[in-house]
């Protein structure tokens, strides 16, 4: 293993090395306090002009009255049940290879309301980048997929006091699935400015 010491735009670049051409997927995972998002958001706009759109996964998850059936806060719930792998493959990853056609958004994950989003359709090189929490170990099918890795120091300094309960789940992740060894590319982000690229020795 080679650690590379990077910037938030070598990370971009390094992603953006290891798409293809025609239609790729990109899942980017990554504890909330990792800021998946982020990069996804940033991977979109350094793809231009090949089209992509950004999708976050707390987009598609299930509805509150089965996310919160055994509480708020139940560690199990939020590891296994709150995203609906279901319709995240069937609205976006799996139909996008042949057609292209992704629904960015199925539920405002704060209102908990059907957000109504328009389907769009990408080209034959397009992109959907997926990012969000606890991705890898599931299934979904990505040509690419990245894990952005916190020390357990650094996520516990930067969750929320109000996001603490997940500390646990997020350490069963690591333990349980090896995000790591399941990702294409490893990016270590205990300080966002100064990245590390995780590359195979």
């Amino acid at each position: 293993m080679v650690v590379r010491a990077s910037t938030p735009e070598g990370v971009v670049a390094a992603i953006m090395g290891l798409l293809g051409p025609g239609r790729a997927r990109v899942l980017i995972d990554g504890a909330d306090a990792a800021d998946p998002a982020a990069l996804g958001e940033r991977l979109v706009e350094s793809l231009a002009p090949r089209p992509a759109v950004h999708v976050r996964a707390s987009s598609f998850w299930r509805p509150a009255g089965q996310r919160f059936e055994y509480g708020k806060e139940d560690e199990d719930a939020w590891l296994h049940d709150w995203l609906d792998e279901g319709a995240l493959r069937r609205e976006v990853l799996d139909r996008f290879p042949a057609t292209g056609r992704v629904l960015p958004a199925l539920r405002d994950p704060v209102t908990d309301r059907s957000v109504r989003a328009a389907v769009v359709e990408l080209p034959a090189d397009g992109v959907v980048v997926v990012s969000g929490a606890v991705l890898l170990g599931r299934g979904l099918p990505a040509e690419v997929s990245v894990h952005l890795r916190l020390t357990p120091a650094a996520l516990v300094r930067r969750t929320p006091d109000d996001q603490a309960w997940t500390l646990p789940a997020l350490g069963r992740y690591v333990a349980e699935r090896d995000p790591e060894s399941l990702a294409d590319l490893v990016v270590r982000v205990d300080d966002p400015r100064h990245p590390a690229l995780v590359l195979a020795g």
